[in-house]
């Protein structure tokens, strides 16, 4: 069949090579002139596969006031007539429940382990692939003990659904990173993940157009989708400014614009931007930078090495569309990392800035699978996830289209209408 993917980020490009690889003919349509050139450009880095419970949990309204008063707060909303923004914040507060947050976990641990076997074997099938990969493990510090103690209790009920995790206390937590050391009095401990990985998105993503051209995948480049209509027999056509898109099925991988995408045609998913932003800094041979994955609980920020850089990325801002920066939020990502790991950002180092648009779900869960539209399907939604999921993600959608979905993944994430 002839397959158009609407969107060549990371989500778009791998449902493409799982499709490509099932023997369908694929055409990806993508706005910008190159792929990967927004959220999955400057990401955490981190596929996080074992750390994946959602946002909205029992314990974020209580510090939702104080994170919305401070500027250098990990959430921030900034309220607009937006119809869109409301309903999404409603259902996120709806979601916040411990009942929620359990169900949300396990549903995305299934599809991240899943992802997991799925990425690695993807590393030994395309062993030209090179985007800084390592298999770095992951620790998430805590600064106080109560929030520790809420870990130690996710952790005991990760373990029930295949974790490997381990408590460490803070001077085991130094003892593991040293790069740490300056700051042992500030920790009161944390979580240790063997199995999580570290990575280049934006690598990733042009190392996969590679071989995606390289094997007859189509590409149409700087070209903008303008419509979603429905043709004879309920069929969903794309149509662009070069005219009708010719395909047998569509996937709409199109991140935070799907939602907007998709409204035409009455089908509203829960898919809102929450604005993030990222520095990148270069690593001389003497700096002093975390080889782990880390992660600051309580400040929300991520660093990843990722070959001779550090990448830092943070925040999550609810304030609608615009990728514009604001020079206040780059500024407390600098001072954060210029907390936790002075050596890398001392002598005034230059670092590159990024901010790109999270498409997130209330429930932090995607979206995957088919529509009322007997040819549309959709692979949204993913949040900070989306490099984590996007491999188990694509191969479920695949094998939804070939009318083989995996029975325990399928009914988890598909739109309920």
């Amino acid at each position: 069949m002839q397959i158009a993917v609407l969107g060549a980020g990371v989500i778009g490009l791998t449902s493409a090579y799982y499709l490509n690889r099932a023997g369908h003919q694929v055409i990806v349509i993508e706005r910008h002139g190159e792929v990967a050139t927004e959220t999955s450009f400057g990401n955490g880095g981190q596929l996080s596969y074992s750390y994946v419970a959602p946002l909205a949990g029992p314990g974020v309204l209580s510090k939702l006031p104080a994170w919305l008063i401070r500027r250098d707060s990990p959430v921030r909303f900034r309220p607009s007539v937006s119809r869109e923004q409301w309903l999404w914040c409603l259902k996120f507060v709806f979601a916040c429940t411990q009942r929620r947050s359990n169900l949300t976990t396990r549903e995305l641990l299934s599809l991240s382990f899943a992802s997991r076997a799925l990425m690695h074997q993807l590393l030994r099938d395309e062993p030209t692939l090179d985007f800084d990969f390592q298999h770095s493990g992951k620790l998430v510090l805590h600064r106080d003990a109560a929030a520790m103690q809420a870990a130690i209790n996710l952790l005991n009920f990760q373990r029930s659904l295949g974790c490997e995790q381990e408590a460490l206390s803070a001077e085991e937590c130094v003892a593991l990173e040293p790069a740490l050391a300056h700051v042992r009095e500030r920790i009161v401990g944390g979580i240790h993940t063997r199995s999580e990985d570290t990575a280049d998105c934006h690598r990733f993503s042009k190392g996969l157009e590679a071989i995606l051209r390289a094997r007859g995948v189509r590409f149409a480049m700087n070209t903008c989708i303008d419509a979603l209509e429905v043709a004879k027999g309920g069929h969903i056509v794309a149509r662009s400014s070069d005219g009708v898109v010719e395909a047998d099925h569509v996937v709409v991988a199109a991140g935070a614009s799907a939602a907007q995408l998709l409204q035409p045609l009455g089908l509203h998913v829960p898919v809102y931007p929450l604005k993030g932003y990222s520095l990148t800094y270069p690593l001389g041979p003497q700096a002093v930078a975390p080889t782990l994955s880390v992660t600051d609980f309580a400040r929300k920020v991520v660093y990843a090495r990722l070959g001779n850089r550090l990448r830092v990325a943070g925040m999550a801002d609810l304030d609608g569309y615009s990728l514009k920066p604001d020079p206040s939020r780059v500024a407390a990502l600098r001072a954060e990392a210029a907390a936790l790991f002075p050596q890398v950002v001392a002598d005034d180092v230059d670092a590159a800035e990024w901010t790109g648009l999270r498409p997130a779900t209330p429930q932090g869960a995607p979206v995957i699978g088919p529509t009322r539209y007997p040819n549309l399907w959709l692979n949204i939604g993913h949040g900070a996830l989306g490099f984590t999921l996007a491999s188990g993600s694509a191969a479920l959608l695949t094998g939804w289209i070939d009318g083989k979905p995996d029975p325990s993944l399928a009914r988890l994430f598909s739109l309920a209408e």
